[in-house]
């Protein structure tokens, strides 16, 4: 759910991997295996990303629809 919740953001915002590794100081492969799902993300990371999209964590990780 994270992973899939991670990828609609930026792909709704027409964000690169790129960008958001760079922003969270990651390798690009290490986002995607993120977005992939084949690593989990650090919470350190997630409130990164939550605080890059104005998100709130239960959003990213699925406990909530609201983005706030």
């Amino acid at each position: 759910m994270v992973f899939e919740n991670i990828r609609n953001l930026r792909e709704d915002h027409d964000d690169t991997q790129e960008t958001l590794a760079r922003y969270l100081h990651v390798m690009q492969t290490t986002y995607s295996k993120y977005e992939l799902g084949k690593i989990n993300v650090p919470i350190d990371i997630l409130i990164k990303i939550a605080d890059f999209y104005d998100v709130s964590l239960d959003y990213l990780v699925g406990r909530s629809k609201r983005k706030k």
